[in-house]
């Protein structure tokens, strides 16, 4: 999802519309943006804020279980090898499978509700951390990789996309 130009047009549309439509229920695109950069700028990375909450004036995101720093960290190193193979799960040959494997049992039922402070901006959104398509791939979800670890600049470009 970070590397939107690489994206097909019928990938880069899906995208496109997922954004728009959670940005409208967060009150608008640039409501939706203030929320990204808010987390971009909030060290450490609220994922792994005891409470389970990011709170900032526009809004709030909450999730149903604690994380820890070093699953982030395993999921950040498994977050690159998923843009390098199209799937967040090694080989099984590989040494670290097990451990990523054990990361999506983990992390799999965590979901992320996003609501807006002012109810009258619209009803907010929820998502989950993965989308597991079978036993051997699985994906970390869009809207988790917009929300928590994209640029601004490239939620910008999927939000501002014109489908052809």
């Amino acid at each position: 999802m970070c590397d939107f130009n690489n994206l097909n047009d019928e990938e880069k549309k899906l995208y496109h519309e997922q954004l728009l439509q959670c940005a409208n229920n967060f009150g608008g695109k640039n409501f939706f943006l203030h929320l990204l950069e808010a987390i971009r700028e909030t060290k450490p990375h609220p994922l792994i804020a005891a409470n389970s909450q990011f709170d900032m004036e526009l809004g709030t995101i909450t999730w149903n279980k604690v994380i820890f720093n070093d699953k982030l960290q395993l999921l950040l190193k498994a977050r690159v090898n998923e843009s390098k193979q199209d799937n967040l799960l090694p080989g099984k040959e590989e040494k670290s499978f097990k451990k990523i494997l054990n990361l999506v049992r983990a992390l799999k039922p965590i979901v992320f509700h996003v609501h807006p402070a002012n109810k009258e901006d619209g009803q907010g959104f929820y998502f989950q951390t993965f989308d597991v398509i079978n036993a051997e791939k699985t994906k970390l979800d869009p809207l988790f990789d917009a929300v928590f670890f994209c640029s601004v600049d490239a939620v910008k470009k999927a939000l501002n996309y014109e489908p052809k």
